[in-house]
């Protein structure tokens, strides 16, 4: 926790929210009360900020300051808007190359997924509010900067996100096992393309995969029934890359 940003203290913490600045997750005293505490809690369910209740010592670990049972800790990047993001793109006359990932939240594989984005020329990374990987001092490392370098466009509800995109021109390719995708070779993947993953364990969900124009696998032939998200992501990422290239 050490290498994260974070503030302390019941009305800085508040103050921080009411500033927008992109807090991630906000870490509380177990048994804590008050008002002030109760007005940080309505403010934290308005802004979709989650709050981890914490034995007492867990918190002295984090900062021998006077915390006060409350400690915010801050997203290291500043999140883009989508529409944003697109018109910058269609600026510089450039082909858009969007990434979706819904519900993943291990921290390591949401840096790995990003570092090969970034090298692979994708535009924007569009993540949820809620049940995504935190962008701290771990997913940057492990994006190697990525996370610095490409921008990050979060959305209340992906299914709105993905339907702009949708609208606006891309071809939705969803990656994912069911019996109705097909090997991602022989898939149209050509043109402006937003590519959705999803978590290992759920995949992507169904309103998602309603949206797609193209389901999309990776064949596989051994035992194991498939491959980490990371992986697969740069498998398909740099498929992508090829079809432009050639």
């Amino acid at each position: 926790m050490q290498d994260q940003l974070y503030i302390f203290g019941i009305r800085a913490v508040a103050e921080a929210i009411n500033a927008g600045r992109a807090v991630d997750k906000v870490v509380a005293r177990k048994g804590l009360s008050g008002d002030l505490f109760k007005q940080l809690q309505a403010l934290c369910r308005q802004k979709s900020i989650r709050i981890q209740y914490s034995e007492p010592e867990v918190l002295d670990r984090i900062t021998t300051a006077n915390h006060q049972g409350v400690i915010a800790f801050m997203n290291q990047v500043e999140y883009r808007e989508l529409p944003e993001v697109l018109a910058e793109v269609a600026r510089r006359g450039e082909m858009p190359f969007v990434l979706v990932l819904d519900g993943i939240t291990d921290v390591r594989n949401f840096g790995a997924i990003a570092r090969s984005a970034e090298c692979a020329g994708v535009h924007a990374i569009v993540v949820p509010e809620k049940g995504s990987a935190a962008i701290n001092g771990e997913s940057v490392k492990t994006s190697a900067g990525a996370l610095h370098r490409i921008p990050i466009c979060r959305s209340q509800k992906l299914y709105f996100a993905v339907k702009y995109l949708k609208d606006n021109g891309l071809r939705i390719v969803a990656a994912t096992e069911r019996e109705d995708s097909r090997p991602y070779f022989t898939t149209d993947l050509t043109g402006p393309v937003a590519l959705i993953m999803g978590a290992e364990d759920k995949g992507i969900s169904h309103s998602l995969i309603k949206l797609s124009d193209v389901r999309a696998q990776v064949p596989m032939q051994g035992s194991i029934e498939s491959l980490n998200v990371s992986v697969a992501a740069g498998i398909m990422l740099f498929e992508i890359v090829r079809r432009r290239l050639g």
